[in-house]
């Protein structure tokens, strides 16, 4: 699939890339964020649904599922590669049920260096295909990854 946008971030880290890989492959943790109701979440929350691979496997699904201002929202991810300790990346299945973004592609690749490691988290998604999304994708969809 095609996406229309993309934005990116690289970050240096203390950490070898085993340890680095194994934190960010553990789905609940990485998306723990989003368990809490926040500014980002407007104060509402997602809660998550995992298969018994719990996204460790190429194939493995998560389900989402929440609010946010009395909308009910709800996407599925799907791990379509996964190269410990180097690489992963997930992508929506069906049509996800959001408010910023519709459709999309997220990952990261981690580059050894000793006892460090360079971080790269990357996503290239659309905006919803509601009228909603279509006003509010491109307002804050930008501003939560400015300067990425």
């Amino acid at each position: 699939m095609t996406y229309e946008y993309a934005a990116q971030a690289i970050v240096d880290v203390g950490t070898p890339a085993e340890v680095l890989f194994d934190h960010l492959d553990d789905q609940a943790s990485l998306g723990s964020h989003m368990q809490k109701p926040s500014m980002m979440m407007l104060g509402g929350s997602m809660s998550y649904e995992f298969d018994e691979a719990k996204g460790r496997a190429v194939g493995s699904l998560i389900k989402m599922r929440g609010s946010i201002l009395g909308l009910v929202l709800s996407v599925e991810e799907v791990i379509v590669e996964r190269q410990p300790p180097r690489r992963k990346v997930w992508e929506t299945r069906g049509r996800p049920n959001l408010l910023v973004i519709g459709g999309y592609r997220m990952g990261f690749e981690i580059s050894a260096s000793g006892a460090a490691s360079r971080l790269r988290v990357f996503i290239d998604y659309g905006y919803p295909a509601t009228i909603a999304g279509k006003l509010l994708g491109p307002c804050l969809a930008r501003s939560t990854h400015a300067g990425a």
